[in-house]
């Protein structure tokens, strides 16, 4: 399809959204890109609910670029906030890492294993590389090279300086007390917890209360590198400022004007970075819908650095089936990248397009994957043939292509659970995988195994990673002898029927019909009888039938689906199995 650089001319939410967007940035700052923000960070393994994140703004300020106008998608990489915990993998295993909690996250040492100079940057690089596969356009902004380099020394100055107007908004809120949980109406789950942890909302600490009174402001600790520091006293005048460190007991007095090694707290610098780089669309998470969440609270701390708070939706959490829950505290959070190593970027990208923000919903690593695959192909067939909805169409092209370019796609794009089928039984074994998938259409064979890549590569890869050994097919080596002698005429005379069609039959379609025609010819019928046209029994009688073949191919009630099953094993040792 050709590329085309221009509206989706429907009114999906995106659209929606991108309207609201340039309207509001020509309102604040005429002329000017508009600029939508997401904020990440790299204290572990960035999930797929931190990629709503990001996929919220990128959706629409891709739309905005395809309308004509300049946008920026900044994502700023948290990467200067607090180590806070050691993951579930590190915890009992290596007692050092507890060591670094309160360091910034760029002073930490990378994982084992990792050739990634710090702990950031080793899931920074992982994120990036799916964001470049996903086909996201974005400027990264370092937070740890903003404070270090005195990029913010105005802004971190002048919030010291309102200090006791930032500390008389947060009070409204710290005198409120969080509701019992018997009047929640649903308790957070570990997803939730993640991604409130993940967006700062779990971050309680609103700056130092020492002798000083309220600062916004934390001093990593010129000994340890640790942010449990206290400001001791302060000079308005000549920025002076002493600070003691709880961890170590070290002390020093800086000059702020001129010093680099600290942060303002979460809640005061969510707003300034929202003032210093005029943002108008961010979305938040549900978390931030609550009285004193880092979101409500910046809203009104924003214009103490004379910005206004982005307008952008709440969005909803993001599910997994076939996969725990998203909790890095205990392990195993599935990534964008764990989800591209088995689904090509268009199906993420349309799980993510074809929903609005506040709708949930669930990305498979179990068998819903085929279902999936089947529904997307189903769309893409709709789309070639105009007779899809606007709304499918407006998310299947945002799936497909961005405003600069269409994303790769697989040539020959063959039903996904066929080519897990085809993966599952050949193990490996590529020659075997290109005959059989050469045969599923005798008329137009595939010709090499590429065309069919990556997803291909992707099925393989499922089938390998989130298939249970106990789940995989692997056929007989010999026939079933004695379940063949026991059964009755006719068993016997439908899989008689069933070999003397194979050779007439040998593809795709031409299996499908034969599988299912047996049990109806059994019963009298024609082999082309149409589900109305037959009683109920017959379905009865197509399972079993199919229970039949399953257990003298694989041993088994089940398996891949039938014809793809029987081109696997080929012509001559299915009659062998079935006793010819």
């Amino acid at each position: 399809m050709p590329i085309v650089a221009q509206s989706t001319e429907t009114t999906d939410w995106v659209s929606r959204f991108a309207d609201e967007v340039i309207e509001e940035s020509e309102r604040r700052a005429p002329g000017k890109p508009v600029v939508v923000a997401s904020g990440l960070s790299p204290s572990g393994p960035i999930h797929l609910g931190n990629l709503r994140e990001v996929m919220t703004p990128h959706l629409v300020a891709d739309e905005i670029r395809r309308r004509g106008h300049q946008v920026r998608h900044l994502i700023s990489w948290d990467d200067y906030d607090r180590y806070r915990k050691v993951p579930a993998g590190l915890a009992g295993v290596d007692d050092s890492w507890a060591d670094h909690i309160g360091k910034p996250l760029t002073s930490v040492p990378a994982p084992p294993g990792s050739s990634h100079p710090n702990w950031a940057e080793h899931f920074k690089a992982a994120m990036t590389a799916s964001l470049a596969e996903l086909g996201v356009e974005f400027d990264g902004i370092s937070q740890t090279e903003q404070y270090t380099s005195g990029v913010y020394r105005e802004q971190i100055l002048h919030a010291i300086r309102h200090r006791a107007d930032i500390d008389a908004i947060l009070d409204q809120y710290r005198t409120k007390k969080a509701p019992a949980k018997k009047q929640q109406q649903k308790p957070l789950d570990e997803a939730e917890l993640e991604a409130a942890e993940g967006s700062g909302a779990a971050d309680e600490d609103d700056g130092s209360s020492g002798t000083a009174g309220y600062f916004p402001y934390k001093p990593y600790c010129g000994n340890c590198e640790k942010d449990l520091t206290t400001v001791t006293s302060y000079d308005d005048d000549t920025t002076e400022l002493t600070y003691a460190c709880t961890a170590c007991g070290f002390s020093e007095t800086v000059r702020l004007n001129e010093f680099n090694r600290g942060k303002l707290v979460w809640k005061v610098d969510w707003p300034m970075r929202w003032a210093y780089e005029g943002v108008v669309f961010e979305p938040s998470g549900v978390d931030h819908s609550s009285p004193g969440s880092s979101f409500q609270v910046g809203g009104q701390i924003v214009g103490i650095f004379g910005g206004k708070q982005p307008i952008g939706p709440m969005y909803a959490f993001v599910g997994i089936s076939g996969m725990a829950k998203m909790s890095s505290s205990k392990g195993g959070v599935p990534t964008p990248g764990d989800a591209l190593k088995i689904m090509e970027p268009q199906l993420l990208r349309w799980l993510y397009a074809r929903r609005r923000p506040n709708q949930s919903f669930k990305i498979a690593f179990d068998q819903e994957i085929q279902r999936l695959y089947d529904e997307w192909d189903k769309l893409d067939g709709k789309v070639a043939d105009g007779s899809a909805l606007p709304a499918d169409v407006a998310a299947h092209a945002r799936a497909v292509r961005t405003a600069g370019a269409e994303l790769p796609r697989t040539p020959r794009p063959l039903p996904y659970r066929t080519l897990a089928s085809v993966a599952d039984i050949t193990a490996g074994e590529q020659e075997q995988a290109l005959r059989i998938l050469s045969e599923l259409d005798p008329d137009n064979p595939l010709g090499s195994l590429d065309e069919a890549r990556p997803r291909y590569d992707k099925a393989e890869a499922w089938i390998n990673t989130h298939v249970p050994a106990d789940q995989r097919t692997v056929v007989r080596q010999e026939p079933d002898a004695e379940l063949l002698k026991s059964l009755d005429e006719a068993a016997q005379q439908s899989l008689r029927l069933l070999l003397d069609g194979l050779a007439a039959n040998w593809s795709l379609d031409g299996l499908t019909h034969l599988v299912y025609g047996v049990p109806k010819v059994q019963a009298g019928f024609s082999a082309d009888a149409t589900p109305k046209e037959l009683p109920p029994e017959i379905k009865t009688a197509q399972r079993t039938f199919f229970a039949l073949l399953y257990h003298l191919l694989v041993g088994r009630d089940t398996g891949p689906r039938l014809p793809t099953l029987l081109l696997a094993v080929g012509q001559d040792r299915v009659r062998a199995l079935l006793g010819e």
